[in-house]
């Protein structure tokens, strides 16, 4: 395994600015790899698209559709047998009227559930949980070093305006991170 330090930046300009300062200072250009991290859920990992099985903020859907079906529909079901009975035909109410509201309680209860505002977090759960959120969008310039120079690689491209310096493993093959996790969160060095 390849030692690799990366860092985010903003623009592809900042990035190439970057690596300019790195090979002034000795890395060579088959060292360097820059390439765009695209945003979390446009991985296509899946047949269908995405990164995950299901969307996490999801959580909760089902039960709030259920939930919301059997409330709703109850409510409808009784408006409908009001309606019904003023016509003089009680039991397609009861039933039309179990319909729409279970669909439509069914709605709004995955609606309420779904993506629901999570709890307030301290700063430091803040901290913990976008260190375990997988790493955000940009571009990513990533150099492979040796261990020596592996400090000051990093402060590098920190002074050039990286952001998120990261010391991976992993495999560099022709100039390229090869087996590069965009959902994986970056182990961000420490001291830089």
């Amino acid at each position: 395994m390849a030692l690799i330090i990366a860092a985010r930046f903003d623009t592809f300009d900042t990035a190439q600015a970057a690596a300019a300062q790195l090979m002034d200072g000795g890395i060579a250009a088959g060292d360097l790899h820059t390439f765009f991290v695209n945003p979390a859920g446009s991985h296509d990992r899946y047949p269908l698209g995405g990164d995950q099985v299901f969307d996490p903020a999801s959580e909760g859907g089902s039960v709030g559709a259920l939930g919301g079906a059997a409330l709703i529909g109850i409510i409808g079901a009784c408006v409908g047998a009001v309606v019904g009975y003023a016509f003089g035909s009680s039991t397609i109410g009861i039933i039309g009227g179990a319909g729409v509201g279970a669909y439509v309680g069914s709605l709004a209860g995955a609606m309420r559930m779904i993506g629901r505002k999570r709890p307030d977090r301290s700063l430091r759960e803040r901290e913990i949980a976008k260190a375990s959120e997988g790493r955000p969008s940009g571009v990513l310039l990533a150099v492979h070093v040796e261990a020596a120079d592996a400090t000051r690689i990093a402060r590098i491209l920190r002074d050039a305006g990286g952001q998120e310096v990261e010391r991976a493993q992993g495999r560099w093959e022709n100039g390229t991170w090869r087996d590069f996790d965009p959902l994986a969160s970056p182990d961000l060095e420490k001291g830089v």
